[in-house]
């Protein structure tokens, strides 16, 4: 398994280089070990989506933003130090839920800034840049600086230090790697690093065999994230497509760079998927967000009724969290590996 460190710029103290290091690599033994090994050594200092932050402890009083951070956090322990969660599109994993039954929910959707300050965190994390926005946003990271409070962004939501979901382009693929930095950079912060491996390892480990024996022929795919009224539909370099490229599907809208534009029904029945992947939300934001409603649309729409997909029921269903780039990408893989081996002349090649 690839052990690729985090974009992490630690200023002058070896330790936490030392805590990221794969076990094939070379280290340098030192007194950068004073407080033991694999312990992260502060203040830390990291350049994190285009803003530096630094932090002088391990923080104790953390909100997270969203569900896909949310569940990192708990993956790795950190309950006792979380104040708040919010932007929830699913029930959380059942083996952390009795860990979230420990943390406030501050909003099922984004809280308000007063909202946040009410939890007294020390540190934000969030999934999605469109938290940071100034206007619209819950609070810019400038504005939560100023009042002591540190942020992290994942680097999933990053490229060339701006975010994607706050207006950024992406232009190279996303790959595991970048979800795999995110958990290590989160376990250097809060002083866990060794969690972090764990639980990569735990991810890879599930990835190569929910890959066994699936090889779906470069069949087409669409994945419909949410709404009937203008579909949000998975563009080709996010973390949807990304289940497609390891799956060997073809996204049919693997032209297009925005994560999950929203697009016109003729357009989507003029590419023919012959697989739909469906997102089982169970926010209730959005006409359609739950996946009996999308079958429904499907089945009845005047358009959308006549794709072959639809007719031969060949559907895909994933929860909201399992497209998005999360931890939950496995569970994805894993549901698309079952469903290959049910599926029949959906999955067949042809």
């Amino acid at each position: 398994m690839l052990k690729q460190w985090s974009a992490l710029t630690v200023v002058g103290l070896a330790g936490v280089m030392m805590a990221s290091c794969g076990a094939s690599e070379a280290v340098d033994e030192g007194p950068a070990q004073a407080q033991g090994e694999g312990a992260t050594q502060y203040p830390l200092t990291l350049e994190n989506c285009g803003t530096e932050v630094t932090i002088d402890s391990a923080p104790s009083r953390i909100v997270s933003l969203d569900q896909n951070s949310t569940e990192i956090l708990l993956s790795l322990g950190l309950e006792d130090r979380m104040v708040g969660t919010a932007s929830w599109t699913d029930p959380v994993l059942d083996s952390l839920a009795e860990a979230n039954d420990k943390v406030p929910r501050l909003s099922d959707n984004a809280p308000t800034y007063e909202v946040l300050l009410d939890a007294d965190p020390d540190f934000v994390t969030a999934s999605f840049g469109r938290h940071y926005k100034a206007e619209g946003g819950v609070a810019s990271r400038e504005r939560l600086s100023e009042t002591g409070i540190g942020s992290y962004l994942s680097p999933t939501d990053c490229e060339g230090g701006v975010s994607i979901n706050a207006g950024g382009t992406r232009t190279t693929p996303l790959t595991v790697d970048v979800l795999y930095q995110e958990i290590r950079d989160l376990a250097a912060i809060f002083d866990v690093p060794e969690r972090g491996e764990e639980l990569v390892d735990k991810l890879e480990e599930r990835t190569q065999a929910a890959l066994k024996g699936v090889d779906l022929h470069g069949r087409s795919v669409a994945f419909w994230f949410a709404d009937t009224r203008a579909p949000y539909i998975a563009g080709g370099l996010g973390s949807a497509s990304m289940l497609a490229n390891m799956t060997d599907m073809k996204n049919v809208y693997a032209d297009v760079k925005d994560d999950w534009p929203a697009v016109g029904w003729e357009s989507f029945v003029g590419k023919d998927p012959q697989i739909i992947v469906l997102g089982d939300l169970q926010r209730g934001r959005f006409p359609g967000d739950r996946l009996d409603d999308k079958i429904d649309f499907l089945k009845s729409d005047p358009l959308t009724s006549k794709l072959s997909a639809v007719q031969n029921e060949c559907f895909i269903a994933l929860h909201g969290a399992e497209m998005n780039p999360s931890i939950r990408y496995v569970d994805g893989l894993e549901k698309i590996q079952a469903w290959t081996r049910d599926a029949g002349a959906c999955a067949a090649s042809e």
